[in-house]
């Protein structure tokens, strides 16, 4: 069946598509804004120049700008492929010029579309996907956004009170419900232990008594005030807030990610594996789209995760195997993190690893051997619908 190939390179406010016919030829170039007007009356245009053939889209990004144009050509029923933003830039350099134009790069992105046959298509995501992609984002911008704060906090009790930087473990929240109301060697000498512990105690710290004679031991040891001392308390006050509201907020995120992950048909099957709980599993569900189409063997699951070497053979040289740099990074975090989980919990886990060991890997090695392995495993779970059993089911030959 004959075909034309529209290619879209997509913008913030305006996108540029070029169609091609079978023999390369151009048979239209527009400049669209990214309104929905104006990609309707785009998508017509395409569909009255293909006068009965098929037509086939492809873009160099499947999220973002291009949601409203993907949600319109889905709606149209429309085959739509997904060629890397890596990957146009590369073509370029084959084809005649130099020049950098939205025209150009979606001549390029049409005459891919219309040479290669290993394009992926982009596929719509159900409302449950969607949530949880924005729910895991949302909770890994809170998580960076407090590793910052608590990397400043560090950095003004270092060059203010360094005994009690050292002493307090700001990843918990009695050390920072104590900065919220003492912060000076002073102020914690003056308060004492007895009423410090009463303090912390009256604001639900756990191991008030503790904590509180860690600190005065600390304050004991500084006697001296540092130049804008009063100044770094009051930032140190705030930051100290700041920490605890991230938390709180993170740990709300955590509770409508679960909530909306434990929905999932596959949340079973997936949290039956070592080392996955709701995040992690949600993180997962989020990176494949919420089921393994895109992903007919574990192979190309394992490569997408980046879980896998990628070979750099040239000439004589052979098995030269190297870490890939082109991967989900989310997706590996989550096969390396359940790893390292399950290391601890699973006894098959901890044979392969400790097997792996025994052979002269690395610990990072021989962790990213056992998630290589474990893609397998709930590649194959996925696939059957079922749970995982650390004693696997006796099968028999027919």
């Amino acid at each position: 069946m004959s075909r034309i190939w529209a290619g879209t390179d997509c913008g913030k406010t305006h996108h540029h598509t070029l169609v091609l016919d079978a023999e390369g030829g151009t048979l239209l170039s527009r400049r669209v804004a990214n309104d929905e007007p104006e990609l309707l009356r785009l998508i017509a245009d395409v569909l009255g120049l293909a006068d009965g053939r098929a037509v086939t889209w492809a873009m160099d990004m499947t999220g973002g700008e291009p949601g409203l144009l993907i949600n319109l050509l889905a709606n149209h029923a429309q085959e739509l492929l997904y060629i890397p933003g890596v990957a146009v830039n590369r073509a370029t350099d084959s084809y005649r010029g130099q020049g950098k134009t939205d025209a150009r790069d979606a001549r390029v992105i049409a005459d891919q579309a219309r040479m290669r046959r290993d394009l992926l298509p982009i596929r719509l995501d159900d409302e449950a996907v969607v949530e949880l992609r924005l729910l895991t984002d949302r909770r890994t911008d809170l998580v960076a956004e407090r590793t910052r704060v608590i990397n400043r906090l560090r950095s003004l009790l270092n060059s203010m009170f360094p005994a009690l930087e050292r002493a307090l473990d700001l990843d918990n929240t009695g050390p920072l419900r104590l900065l919220s109301g003492y912060q000076t060697p002073t102020a914690i000498r003056r308060a004492g232990t007895k009423r410090l512990t009463t303090w912390l105690r009256n604001r639900k710290v756990r191991s008030a008594q503790a904590l509180a004679e860690k600190v005065v031991e600390a304050a004991e040891r500084q006697h001296t005030a540092v130049a804008g001392e009063n100044a770094i308390a009051t930032m140190v006050h705030t930051l100290a807030g700041e920490v605890m509201t991230l938390n709180e907020k993170i740990a709300g995120t955590d509770k409508l990610i679960e909530g909306r992950f434990r929905e999932h048909d596959l949340a079973e099957v997936i949290t039956s594996m070592p080392g996955i709980g709701a995040t992690l599993g949600a993180e997962f569900l989020a990176a494949v789209g919420g089921t393994l189409d895109a992903f007919p063997t574990p192979d190309r699951l394992a490569a997408f995760a980046g879980v896998t070497p990628a070979p750099r053979d040239s000439g004589k040289i052979s098995d030269n195997l190297h870490r890939p740099t082109r991967y989900h990074r989310r997706l590996q975090r989550v096969f390396y993190t359940s790893a390292l989980i399950s290391i601890q919990s699973d006894p098959n886990s901890r044979a392969f690893y400790d097997r792996k060991r025994a052979e002269g890997k690395r610990h990072v090695q021989a962790v990213l051997a056992l998630a290589r392995r474990r893609v397998n495993v709930l590649w194959a779970l996925i696939r059957d619908r079922r749970c995982y059993q650390v004693t696997p089911p006796v099968t028999t030959a027919a």
